[in-house]
Parts: C-alpha cells; sequence; structure tokens
C-alpha cells in the first residue's frame, strides 16, 4: 500500500482499553451487525441454527446436549464473523490479485468449512440418539 494519499481514508483506530464496558458491548454488537451484514453465508446458517433450536426443543434435549448444540452454534457463527473480518480486511489492503490473499481467504473460509462440518457430524450424533436411543 503506498503513503496514504488525499482520496485514501483514514483509519481510526478504536481505543478499547480507554473507553467503558457500554461503548467496548456497542462496538461489538456493532461488529455482529456489520459481520451479518451482506453477508449470505447467514442465510444457510442462521435457519440451520433456527432448526437445531427447533429441533432440540422438539426432542426435548437435556441440558448437556442443548449446551453443546449452541456452543456448535457460536463456534460456526463466530468462525463466520472472523472470516467476514478478514475478507473485509483483504478488501482493504488491495483489489488487485495477490496470490497470498487468495490462500488467506480460503484458509478462512476452511474455517468455516471445518466449524460447519464439526457442528453436523455433533447435531447428527445429538439427534440420533433422542431420535434412536441405545
Amino acid at each position: 500500500m503506498g503513503e496514504q494519499g488525499q482520496n485514501e481514508p483514514t483509519i481510526q483506530p478504536h481505543h478499547h482499553g480507554s473507553c467503558g464496558w457500554a461503548e467496548k458491548f456497542g462496538c461489538a454488537f456493532r461488529g455482529i451487525a456489520c459481520g451479518i451484514r451482506g453477508q449470505r453465508s447467514y442465510l444457510v446458517h442462521l435457519p440451520m441454527a433456527a432448526a437445531v433450536v427447533a429441533c432440540a426443543a422438539a426432542f426435548r434435549a437435556s441440558l448437556v446436549e442443548w449446551c453443546v448444540l449452541l456452543l456448535c452454534i457460536a463456534i460456526v457463527l463466530t468462525a463466520e464473523l472472523f472470516n467476514t473480518a478478514l475478507e473485509q480486511l483483504a478488501k482493504m489492503i488491495t483489489a488487485a490479485h495477490d496470490p497470498r490473499m487468495r490462500d488467506a481467504l480460503d484458509i478462512g473460509s476452511a474455517a468455516v468449512l471445518t466449524a460447519s462440518i464439526g457442528a453436523a457430524i455433533v447435531g447428527a450424533a445429538i439427534f440420533l440418539n433422542l431420535v434412536w436411543p441405545k
């Protein structure tokens, strides 16, 4: 990236260490909104999460099963937020094709895929056990 020109945006860092908890939470909730807005993957993740919650309620999942399922949902959504943050940083750094940037973005996508597959396996194990107990 060269020197900052007149047309380039100035980056204003957040000083989270010097602000109060309310402002920190405000920034975090803004981050969630920014991360979800315009991301098509949430059109899959959020309905799937709702389906998992509905099935857990319908099959009367135990407290431990609820905790595991909700943790899986949180892990997938968190991975997606990190991937979105990485994509935003990549767009800010350069619009030019760079194989290293492509690799970094692919690794971020792989993290989401890995979390999603793991969550699906855990969910399948829990729901299969609820449907066909031993």
